[in-house]
């Protein structure tokens, strides 16, 4: 397991928020294995693309270095 900093732990939080708007639309029932891979594709872009964001809000805007 990684261990994970408190800021992406908080990063985590907010990209999870945004999976669950899209399971929501999936539906919460549904067996992860009977996704299409549409479905797939786009839990993975909101859950990266979530956590990426995240990250760049946290970060001071005069600290010019990627913190991951």
């Amino acid at each position: 397991m990684v261990d994970l900093s408190e800021q992406e732990q908080a990063a985590l939080r907010l990209a999870m928020r945004a999976m669950a708007e899209v399971m929501g639309e999936i539906g919460w029932s549904t067996p992860l294995n009977a996704l299409s891979e549409a479905q797939v594709l786009s839990l993975a872009e909101v859950a990266v693309g979530g956590f990426q964001e995240a990250m760049r809000a946290s970060t001071p805007t005069t600290d010019l270095e990627v913190p991951f």
